[in-house]
């Protein structure tokens, strides 16, 4: 979001508006206004075409103004209007509401979309692996590169647009509230449940009151990745699926010859083969309507759910990472990502 964007009634001067835009510098695109609605934008460009053409700094504004403007509607996710912005490269974008009135102006130079999830982060977790570490200080908070590893999956979330935030805390909570607070110095929303008894990967998404959209994002607070959120995001809505997990890829070399057979004949030997297994990357996306499924105050996994969906006949899907992904549970991995993070591209 931009703070502050130069909105300008459409009878303003050019004069007085360039004066301004002059008082804004980091602001590249004028909002012109007609009866608290949002009717065209100017920027620098249109500025130069018009007095190009002959209009000069006396004409209103309105007279350069683009009246085919592209803009996002508040509550709606459009990913064809998406696409028009990443293929025009366009930069700042209004938000409007229904009414044609401004609700936010979005900045494409610091986020990569914007995508119609909620998000829950599960931060509750002692980190007695990492001990004496986390005697102090939560898991979720411990530097890499003096920046908390939740910072970057925080970061992550807010890149793809997600401004709707719920932190699972328990160890050391108030650590993590302090220095989050309701997310607004960052222009996000962020609330807190707290597990007062374990409640697994996923038991404590129940306990959220109230949600701004239709699909939920939940992911572990100790991943260190850089995953595509709006691929795996695609992948479900194309799909019309339920829900989708993101995926790490596991080899498995055996170390001798693998016989293969049909009953007692042998049918190939394979030396020393390698086998790639699929694992659980701990993100997950699924539709809001499914969390009738998680049962309320029980201890209750994203396994768990994942069994329940299936039994159901639900549309499960895995999103292999292309990417980075470390789950940072032991020194060693701690050590790693403290290495990793320098040439990893967010």
């Amino acid at each position: 979001m931009i703070n502050n964007p130069i909105i300008i009634n459409k009878n303003t001067s050019l004069k007085d508006s360039l004066v301004k835009l002059n008082e804004n510098p980091n602001m590249q695109t004028l909002l012109i206004e007609d009866d608290n609605k949002i009717i065209g934008t100017v920027t620098d460009g249109d500025i130069r075409r018009g007095l190009i053409n002959g209009l000069s700094q006396n004409n209103l504004i309105s007279d350069f103004m683009l009246t085919d403007f592209t803009f996002l509607t508040k509550g709606k996710y459009q990913p064809e209007k998406l696409a028009i912005i990443k293929s025009k490269e366009l930069k700042i974008i209004p938000v409007l509401n229904e009414n044609g009135s401004l609700f936010e102006v979005l900045n494409f130079n610091k986020i990569k979309t914007i995508l119609p999830i909620d998000a829950v982060i599960m931060a509750g977790g002692i980190g007695s692996r990492l001990m004496p570490l986390t005697k102090d200080t939560p898991k979720p908070m411990l530097e890499i590169n003096k920046k908390p590893i939740m910072e970057y999956n925080v970061d992550l979330l807010q890149s793809y647009g997600i401004k709707n935030l719920t932190l699972s805390v328990k160890y050391l909570k108030e650590k993590i509230k302090d220095y989050y607070k309701n997310g607004t110095d960052r222009d996000m929303n962020i609330s807190y449940v707290t597990e007062d008894e374990p409640l697994g990967t996923i038991g404590a998404v129940k306990q959220i009151k109230s949600f701004h959209n239709d699909y939920i994002l939940v992911m572990n607070s100790d991943l260190l990745t850089n995953i595509n959120l709006e691929e795996m995001f695609d992948e479900l809505s194309s799909h019309n699926a339920d829900m989708i997990i993101a995926t790490t890829d596991y080899q498995v070399q055996i170390p001798y010859g693998v016989v293969e057979s049909n009953g007692n004949q042998i049918t190939a030997l394979k030396e020393k083969p390698t086998y790639t297994y699929f694992s659980n990357a701990g993100i997950y996306i699924f539709k809001r309507k499914l969390i009738d499924l998680i049962p309320s105050h029980s201890f209750f996994n994203a396994t768990d759910f994942l069994d329940k969906l299936i039994a159901e006949n639900k549309k499960v899907l895995h999103y292999p990472i292309t990417g980075y992904w470390l789950d940072i549970g032991k020194h060693v991995d701690f050590e790693k990502a403290q290495r990793d993070v320098h040439s990893i591209t967010f």
